[in-house]
């Protein structure tokens, strides 16, 4: 089935076969295979928690050593997209993250993420768009540079940015102003809420900071104000399912809320979030949410049009892509 994935995180989506190639020739101090696993991976037999998702990115952040590794872990990412049949993918990257543990310039960074992505595109044959992201946990100052940089590469494919991190812990209205500011620039908003912190936190997401489409989102079903303006505006959903049991958002993947979403007419779409953290592609999303969550074939395709119609895209480029999806659809159900 042809795809489309609005919310993948590139340093989540790193081949933990690269992973362990880089660790060996940087002479890392990391663990052999099996013990390096654990540690960059959800596995079974551990904490389902954000504070156990999120400690998996830190051993992989001394990976980032140079423009080369940069560019080579954003094609590898955007390859394995294309091998599963995407047909459009918005990246998203972390430019503190990429840059922090030898000092590399914000700038030069998301030139180095810039250039992969243009040449995977080309190499794969999948529309790919970036987005940049920033942390709730990290300074406003640094967030600000972020959003400048981002308007500054717009016409070279970045198209937008992306509060995420620990919504539990630190709010998002610090960064109001630089979501203002971005807007302004004509870049596109997406914000991690109501995922692991209450569905309040997607009120101000909509209508403090902006957003265009929440990230996860899962209990918008808990707000009865955030169901209201959920529904009224459609906002689009971005749900990771695996993500979303691993990161202990929800306890049972029998719960998901994805089926009681579609049910009260909220815009959901499908996506991988970390594929390389959760050890999945968006193949496994999918069937999970026909195989486990009872959603119909049908439907699924018409969640990826939803996902096609939320795409960061001119309203031409958005065009030609749903009727190459409907295109591709009418084949793969025939």
């Amino acid at each position: 089935m042809p795809k489309v994935d609005l919310h993948r995180h590139l340093e989540g989506s790193l081949r933990f076969e690269t992973v362990r190639e880089l660790a060996r020739s940087l002479a890392l101090d990391l663990p052999a295979t099996s013990q390096l696993r654990r540690m960059v991976q959800v596995l079974g037999e551990e904490p389902l928690t954000y504070q156990n998702f999120l400690s998996k990115f830190a051993p992989l952040r001394p990976i980032y050593r140079s423009q080369e590794i940069i560019q080579r872990i954003t094609m590898e990412a955007i390859a394995d997209a294309a091998a599963d049949n995407v047909r459009y993918l918005e990246l998203r990257f972390t430019p503190v993250a990429l840059s922090r543990n030898q000092g590399f310039p914000l700038g030069r960074v998301m030139d180095w993420v810039i250039e992969g992505a243009q040449k995977a595109e080309k190499d794969f044959g999948i529309t790919t768009r970036l987005i940049a992201s920033f942390n709730r946990h990290e300074s406003v100052a640094l967030a600000a540079q972020v959003a400048v940089l981002a308007g500054e590469r717009m016409t070279d494919g970045i198209v937008g940015l992306d509060l995420a991190g620990n919504e539990v812990d630190f709010p998002a209205e610090p960064f109001i102003e630089i979501m203002r500011f971005a807007r302004q620039k004509g870049l596109h908003i997406t914000v991690h809420a109501g995922e692991w912190s209450d569905g309040d936190g997607i009120l101000t997401a909509i209508h403090q900071l902006g957003a265009e489409r929440i990230g996860h989102g899962i209990r918008v079903l808990e707000s009865p104000g955030a169901l209201r303006a959920a529904h009224a505006s459609q906002i689009p959903f971005e749900v990771c399912i695996t993500s979303n049991f691993q990161s202990g958002a929800i306890t049972d993947l029998s719960a998901h809320p994805l089926s009681r979403m579609l049910g009260h007419g909220l815009n959901v779409t499908i996506n991988t979030d970390d594929p390389g953290i959760s050890a999945i592609t968006l193949s496994d999303e999918y069937c999970l949410a026909c195989e486990f969550l009872g959603l119909p074939l049908p439907s699924l395709g018409e969640r990826t049009l939803a996902a096609a119609q939320a795409a960061f895209l001119p309203e031409h480029e958005k065009q030609a892509l749903i009727i190459r999806l409907k295109k591709e659809q009418a084949l793969y159900f025939s």
